[in-house]
């Protein structure tokens, strides 16, 4: 199933996405942003998750323009996701932030464009306005993040799309496996934002011990752990050697007894902020 970084899942509407990328909330607009992309994409990387609220857009964009260019990367190898942030929901103020996202970040489409948060009383508006980008051709895919079943429920009575992704805190700690079981029947596919617990997981012994019998750091048993539940992943890091160890994770299983342990460290616990109760 996986046989390196560019191994990818096929969507409910047939685009392929990557099960590996790079997520890049809180690297710093400008140099920084750009460093960590064009670093990303050299290492094998071809699936870059960045958003409205991260204020980074046109970092990626630059970094992606000087990575094809200098990688012989097509844009059709990339898949770039990017989110309508909070206070543009709506219909006609998501069809404008969008063009604003795409301005920035340089580009005639996007692969896939995501609901950020399901802000109450706005997020069908939203997502009609989805619907139209992805009608237009503007978006290769769309989808959602933060929704729980009954989130998706509620979109989908009235949608004429079905989200292809719902991007939601997903780790050890935090499995969702409600959410992914639902997801899973309706052919959602889910994808972990914050998968190594805001880095507090690393040190997690029993992670650490299966860690040790592959030669792996508890950051690559996770992002593993992640992949064995199909589940795809974006963990976010500005250091080379970090981006390049979590990409290290095609060279070995873990067994069925390593996935158990794993599962059984599930307490439903968030380290971000609640999709029932946010406000912002």
């Amino acid at each position: 199933m996986l046989k390196g970084l560019q191994s990818t899942v096929t969507l409910n509407n047939g685009v392929k996405m990557p099960w590996l990328g790079l997520g890049v909330f809180k690297a710093e607009e400008g140099e920084e942003v750009v460093r960590t992309v064009k670093t990303a994409i050299r290492l094998g990387y071809r699936s870059i998750d960045t958003a409205a609220f991260y204020q980074n857009e046109e970092g990626v964009g630059k970094a992606v323009k000087e990575a094809m260019q200098e990688n012989g990367v097509s844009r059709e190898e990339l898949f770039i996701t990017t989110k309508v942030w909070n206070s543009d929901q709506g219909y006609d103020s998501t069809l404008r932030a969008f063009e604003t996202s795409l301005g920035k970040l340089g580009l005639d489409f996007v692969d896939l464009y995501l609901v950020h948060w399901p802000v109450k009383g706005k997020y069908k508006d939203t997502w009609r306005a989805l619907e139209k980008i992805y009608a237009e051709g503007k978006a290769r895919a769309i989808g959602v993040s933060n929704f729980q079943i009954h989130h998706l429920e509620d979109l989908m009575a009235d949608s004429k799309v079905v989200p292809t992704v719902n991007q939601v805190e997903l780790h050890p700690q935090l499995s969702q496996q409600e959410l992914r079981q639902y997801c899973d029947s309706k052919g959602i596919q889910v994808e972990a934002w914050s998968p190594l617990g805001h880095g507090k997981l690393l040190e997690n012994e029993a992670l650490r011990a299966i860690g040790e019998k592959y030669g792996k750091t508890a950051a690559q048993v996770i992002l593993r752990w992640d992949l064995q539940e199909r589940v795809i992943t974006i963990p976010k890091s500005v250091n080379e050697q970090r981006i390049a160890q979590n990409a290290d994770i095609f060279d070995f299983e873990l067994t069925g007894e390593d996935m158990r342990i794993i599962d059984s460290l599930n307490q439903n616990k968030r380290f971000g902020a609640d999709p029932d109760n946010f406000n912002f």
